[in-house]
């Protein structure tokens, strides 16, 4: 089975800059595409419509290679390419309605580039008394575009991927790949038919044997996860305490660098500090993630693990501006929901989840999620559900039976309890996605292809010094892409 594999990485100067000169080039083909594909869709629709052709999603780069952009010649092809096909990529995920659309990727952040089995070699370190694989090296770049031998710290043992991903984030270098493992085994061929094998052994049970078996998590703010035998996990005292000074230094460090010259070294310096504060919260929550996922496979009386179906995008969504009959913004507490984001996002909601998902499908165990609406207002003995049984953030009391207990565990309780029911009702887990269809085809209520339709049959790179007119054409810049805008909006009228 493929397993993952992230180290840390150490290139010396010079190796650093040729890697983010990489990194820099294969975003910059990334970006094209997109920009390209917005473009068709906002600006060719109606004239792509009209000539017969589909928007194209294709992996083709050369175009953005021109004059203003020779430096992309100065990297390996193979770079440029795996820019192109990750975009591809993205599309494919969104055709299947696994994501969104590709978005523009930005400077700051975590900083990535994928790299294929021409571009790196792994050469194996053998003993000479011994003659065992005791490690490898890892060899970048070509004989035309060399980078040398870049150390790295494996700290366990892994086999040789077929391609890496290289990044850097707060100034620290990161490898990793998906290699296989055979130390890592599931009891089917494929993540779905092991979920669902596994589902179906535990549907032998009845439920009140399932109920021994069972754990339910109710996640939260103030306790990021309560479970149903009373079990909290939290970030320990002293790392709350450490990310909440290393959030004032990161705002003191901030203000620092927005004071300093633009684009001098002294406000690349702050920014990483800035980056460097923010990284130790990163650090600490998906160690808390991680651990807490251990904690929760490796108990050997839990076999069925149940959370809330949180959709966390839409919790944590921006207010809406208000306004008032003459215009004028109103107060929509946007401040407040700013910080109950950042509580939502710190408590690593998802990342708990996701862990424990892949660690109890090796461990043989399953993780359901239930729908959450009025898990907090159930009654765990009687399922009577009421607002009224909240007394207050931390208490429970049913109004019909009288039960009470502390309001996040009789919650873990009634999602452990619809995780039983969903399993035993024997619908799949799984859902199937369906295949879409790149290009739609043309009905009949299309038009036919008119001779003057001829004109988008070559398109242009949009902001990269190639315009989208033909060649001849008066009033054409090939460096400026407002012109070539201009002439397609003017023919699309005189079409219509």
């Amino acid at each position: 089975m493929l397993n993952g594999y992230k180290f840390r990485l150490y290139p010396n100067k010079a190796q650093a800059q040729i890697l983010l000169r990489w990194i820099g080039c294969q975003r910059l083909i990334y970006n094209a595409k997109v920009l390209e594909d917005r473009y068709y869709r906002r600006f060719q629709r109606r004239m792509v419509g009209t000539a017969g052709m589909a928007v194209p999603v294709d992996q083709q780069y050369s175009r953005f290679i021109s004059d203003n952009t020779a430096f992309l010649k100065e990297v390996p092809s193979q770079i440029l390419r795996n820019g192109a096909v990750k975009f591809r990529q993205a599309y494919s995920r969104f055709f299947q309605k696994l994501g969104g659309r590709p978005k523009i990727k930005k400077k700051s952040g975590r900083q990535a580039m994928w790299l294929t089995s021409e571009l790196f070699a792994f050469i194996p370190r053998v003993h000479e008394a011994t003659d065992e694989v005791t490690g490898y090296q890892l060899h970048v770049g070509t004989d035309k575009f060399p980078v040398g031998v870049i150390p790295y710290v494996a700290h366990r043992t892994h086999a040789v991927p077929s391609s890496i991903h290289i990044a850097v984030e707060g100034g620290r270098w990161w490898l990793s790949f998906a290699a296989e493992d055979s130390a890592v085994t599931i009891p089917a061929q494929t993540v779905d038919a092991a979920t669902e094998q596994i589902a179906e052994d535990l549907r032998h049970l009845s439920a009140d044997q399932l109920a021994a078996h069972t754990r339910g998590g109710d996640r939260g703010v103030a306790k990021p996860l309560t479970l149903s035998d009373g079990r909290i996990f939290d970030l320990q005292p002293v790392h709350q305490t450490r990310i909440q000074k290393n959030r004032q230094h990161g705002n003191t460090w901030q203000r620092k660098a927005s004071r300093r010259k633009k684009g001098s070294k002294n406000q690349r310096k702050a920014y990483q500090k800035v980056a460097h504060y923010q990284q130790y919260e990163k650090n600490v929550r998906y160690e808390y993630a991680h651990q807490t996922s251990h904690a929760l496979v490796t108990n050997p009386t839990a076999d069925l693990y149940v959370f809330e179906d949180l959709k966390i995008p839409q919790m944590t969504q921006r207010p809406k501006a208000k306004n008032d009959a003459s215009g004028r913004f109103l107060a929509n507490q946007a401040q407040a929901k700013a910080s109950l984001n950042r509580a939502i996002l710190s408590s690593a909601w998802g990342q708990v989840v996701s862990f424990t998902r892949y660690k109890a499908l090796r461990a043989g165990k399953l993780v359901i999620l239930v729908p959450p609406q009025y898990s907090s207002q159930e009654c765990a003995v009687c399922t009577f559900t009421s607002s009224d049984n909240r007394l207050n953030q931390a208490e429970f009391v049913c109004q019909d039976c009288g039960h009470q207990d502390n309001a996040d565990h009789n919650a873990a309780c009634v999602i452990a309890q619809r995780g039983i029911k969903k399993l035993l009702a024997g619908d799949p887990l799984t859902k199937k996605r369906k295949p879409t269809r790149i290009f739609r085809k043309l009905g009949p209520e299309r038009s036919e292809v008119t001779p003057g339709d001829d004109c988008c049959k070559t398109p242009g790179a949009m902001g990269l010094g190639a315009g989208i007119n033909e060649p001849g054409t008066s009033g054409s810049d090939p460096g400026n892409p407002r012109l070539g805008l201009v002439e397609a909006r003017r023919r699309e009228s005189s079409f219509h």
